[in-house]
């Protein structure tokens, strides 16, 4: 189900093209239960009726803006391998943030978002980080994608062809953070916990033309069941590394 958006008179005429772009449906008055999206002055955001505060995709500040910092010692720039392999291709977009990661690399990023109300968010999180000078230049090497991950990877043509695909799926993760646990609570009323792991990872490993990284629970079970070729692994978190299933594929 597509999420409404409350549209109120403070937001600037790029969210509107954005919320037309996306074929999302406006209202002036909030919904009286589950979560919305509202466009103001600030841009677009995600929120949820009867609740406080708002999610945003903020390239500025915040976590991105840590991350952006810390740079190439996130673990990662290894798992993808970033000083060899120039491109990736995110097919689960989110809110962008481990592409923003990989774009501060000096990576180029394709994301590939379905649902349209998180694609939107997308788009305006771009759209904002465009205009500021600290990560004018990384925004610009992120290129969104709206569609079906599977479809547009079973689609893309040999010259498209990424170096690595970037897998996030949707994971029941706890955390401590009481804000985050709003924030994941917001995002998966939104778009819902439904996966197709077996058919994307399929798609990611015949797209691939190096690798596939799938971003896990440090404990949490392989994406499909499918046991990696190898892991790096952090205090939360783990990647998985797949090699790609195509004729062309050359051993690193």
């Amino acid at each position: 189900m597509v999420k409404p958006v409350l549209l109120l008179d403070s937001a600037p005429q790029e969210a509107l093209n954005l919320i037309k772009e996306f074929g999302l449906q406006t209202c002036h008055t909030a919904p009286h239960t589950g979560e919305y999206l509202v466009a103001d002055a600030s841009g677009i955001s995600l929120c949820k009726t009867g609740e406080k505060g708002r999610v945003q995709v903020d390239f500025s500040g915040g976590a991105a803006q840590y991350r952006r910092l810390k740079g190439g010692g996130e673990l990662i720039a290894k798992a993808v391998n970033h000083t060899t392999f120039p491109s990736v291709w995110d097919a689960t977009g989110g809110l962008g943030r481990d592409a923003f990661v990989l774009a501060s690399l000096g990576l180029a990023v394709r994301i590939s978002e379905q649902n349209p109300a998180v694609a939107c968010l997308l788009a305006d999180g771009i759209r904002r980080a465009q205009t500021d000078e600290t990560v004018k230049e990384i925004t610009a090497r992120l290129t969104l994608t709206p569609g079906d991950s599977i479809d547009l990877l079973q689609a893309v043509g040999e010259s498209e062809r990424p170096d690595i695909v970037y897998l996030d799926p949707m994971y029941p993760e706890r955390r401590k953070a009481a804000a985050v646990k709003k924030e994941m609570a917001y995002f998966h009323g939104l778009v819902g916990s439904a996966q197709n792991e077996a058919p994307l990872l399929k798609a990611a490993k015949m797209a691939a033309k190096k690798r596939v990284v799938v971003k896990r629970p440090r404990l949490g079970e392989f994406l499909n069941q499918e046991q990696p070729a190898y892991q790096y692994s952090g205090k939360s978190v783990r990647f998985d590394v797949y090699m790609p299933d195509n004729p062309e594929y050359t051993s690193e």
